[in-house]
């Protein structure tokens, strides 16, 4: 990617919506701009777990104003993530479908491990790059509106990811709903979020990490509150905690709070938050915890990879912790260049060897698949991944790469496995919505269409379908199959034609069998095929 280009990244979280747009510099990236609002979209969850109107209208009038800044940018240069409240709601695809408009990008409601994965990389990539720093080991943990995650690593690599359904946002309706601060409210608080976060001391135990890192809005704002009462810059220790619980319970309700370094749209998340941060450090052992890139208050300077600096402070005076979750999509955008490995692929290739997959065939079905689908999409040919046509190749290079996971549970129905498997599994680099793509054409690649109808109503979903299916059909017989033995075009709408190289259907009798089966398959499902030569 080039010297100067620009890259935006939206975090629409559970408390507050970000914008960060940063500029590449010789492989790293220095943060230009940064807007917030709060919107708080956690608390607008109601008890079906739908987001009531209000919620919804915040986080659209929140989108439109970032959208407006975005004006200009390019797809390639803009990605924008939902965490925690838009994995629950169910009604995330009526918020999202106008979302998306009013921003003007695509939204990707990502998984909760993927999430801890873009947290660690924002953390990490504002951390000094020496030979000391890249061997420590690191504990990052960042306190969201209502997950909290937990990441172990060490230089730019996650090793350890999970994803907690603990955070400020959630914790403060529950426990502090009236935002009054007690002993008994705040004990209350940390028993439950540690029966939650229990689990977590296994991988997660003191011995397996030497420096704990803290990324968000909760844990920037402790760091503010200490700093600013004397405490050492950027860092929170247990007696910082103790005092901070202890001016709370004594302010009595979040109204009343008076300290400097907590803004007013922080107030009424505080006393949840506080207690989720020390019931992660009493069950981790944790003595203190270094604030985002380790730096306190931000003073200016570069950020970035290659030094220790924190970026430029970000409007309206908010200090701490550097914002880790848009600063990670913001290198995840820069990485998904074509000149940097995907990590999506590297996750692809990691869950066909888990599942023990065959990897001649995969091969040979995606290179086949690939050749299919370019006759429906002629524009697709050797299109860059930067593109609508290329991404979709690729896409269907993966999902022929995994279509067999599901034979390892058991090869009956083993399409409905591997669907389910894919549905379900943590897949770094991906989002929710591309893996149930890649589901959706593992579920649909054997037996009949109906299965995957509503996916089918999607043109390129519905051609890359036709290129697998045939894929599939051609390789049967686990060898390489004779690529020009088949045509393809789409005549229309749910309209194609198939036409089969002479002399082929004679020399490959059971594959022209599969041939007409699989014409007669397309239209029981309402699409008119005509087939020639076979």
């Amino acid at each position: 990617m080039q010297n100067g280009t620009r890259l935006a990244a939206v975090d629409l979280g559970s408390n507050s919506f970000r914008l960060e747009i940063g500029q590449v510099d010789h492989g790293q990236i220095h943060r230009t701009e940064y807007l917030k609002e709060t919107v708080r979209q956690g608390n607008g969850l109601d008890s079906a777990r739908n987001l009531t109107p209000e919620a919804m209208q915040r986080g659209w009038d929140a989108l439109a104003r970032f959208g407006e800044r975005l004006s200009g940018f390019k797809r390639s240069q803009v990605r924008a993530v939902a965490t925690q409240t838009l994995r629950e709601a169910r009604n995330r695809d009526e918020f999202l479908l106008r979302a998306r408009t009013v921003l003007g990008f695509g939204i990707d409601v990502i998984p909760g491990r993927e999430e801890a994965r873009l947290i660690y990389q924002g953390v990490a990539h504002l951390l000094p790059h020496n030979d000391q720093s890249d061997r420590e080991r690191r504990l990052v943990v960042d306190i969201g509106g209502r997950s909290t995650e937990m990441i172990l690593g060490h230089a730019l690599d996650a090793e350890i990811m999970e994803s907690y359904r603990v955070g400020s946002v959630a914790w403060s309706m529950k426990h502090f709903p009236d935002g009054q601060f007690t002993t008994h409210a705040f004990r209350a608080a940390e028993v439950a979020a540690k029966a939650v976060l229990d689990e977590a001391l296994g991988g997660y135990s003191r011995d397996n990490w030497d420096v704990a890192y803290g990324a968000s809005g909760t844990i920037g704002a402790v760091g503010d509150m200490l700093e600013l009462a004397g405490g050492a810059p950027g860092l929170i220790t247990r007696e910082g905690l103790d005092w901070l619980v202890d001016r709370l319970i004594k302010a009595g309700s979040a109204d009343k709070i008076r300290l400097e370094g907590l803004r007013d749209d922080r107030k009424p998340v505080i006393g949840g938050g506080l207690s989720v941060l020390r019931a992660v450090f009493e069950l981790l052992d944790i003595q203190e915890m270094r604030v985002g890139g380790g730096g306190g208050r931000p003073r200016g300077g570069g950020g970035g990879r290659g030094g220790g600096g924190v970026p430029p402070p970000p409007p309206r005076g908010r200090g701490g912790a550097p914002p880790p979750p848009p600063h990670g999509v913001l290198y995840e955008l820069l990485e998904r260049d074509e000149s940097v490995a995907d990590m999506r692929s590297a996750t692809v290739v990691r869950l066909a060897a888990r599942f023990n997959a065959d990897a001649a065939q995969a091969t040979r079905v995606a290179e086949c698949a690939s050749h299919l689908f370019v006759q429906l999409v002629p524009g697709a040919r050797g299109a860059s991944t930067a593109t609508r046509d290329g991404r979709a190749v690729r896409k269907l290079g993966w999902a022929a790469q995994l279509h067999e996971v599901g034979t390892q549970i058991s090869h009956s129905e083993y399409h409905k496995h591997g669907a389910y498997i894919l549905d379900n599994a943590d897949a770094p680099g991906f989002d929710l919505d591309e893996m149930h793509t890649l589901s959706q054409l593992v579920l649909g690649h054997h037996g009949k269409l109906r299965k995957v109808e509503i996916s089918l109503a999607e043109p390129t979903f519905a051609m890359q379908l036709l290129a697998l299916r045939l894929a599939v059909l051609l390789c049967h017989a686990r060898r390489d199959p004779e690529t020009q033995a088949l045509r393809l075009a789409m005549a229309g709408p749910r309209d194609f034609s198939v036409s089969c190289k002479a002399g082929w259907a004679e020399s490959f009798p059971q594959s022209a069998h599969l041939l007409r089966e699989e014409v007669l398959a397309w239209q029981k499902a309402g699409w008119r095929v005509k087939l020639s030569g076979c």
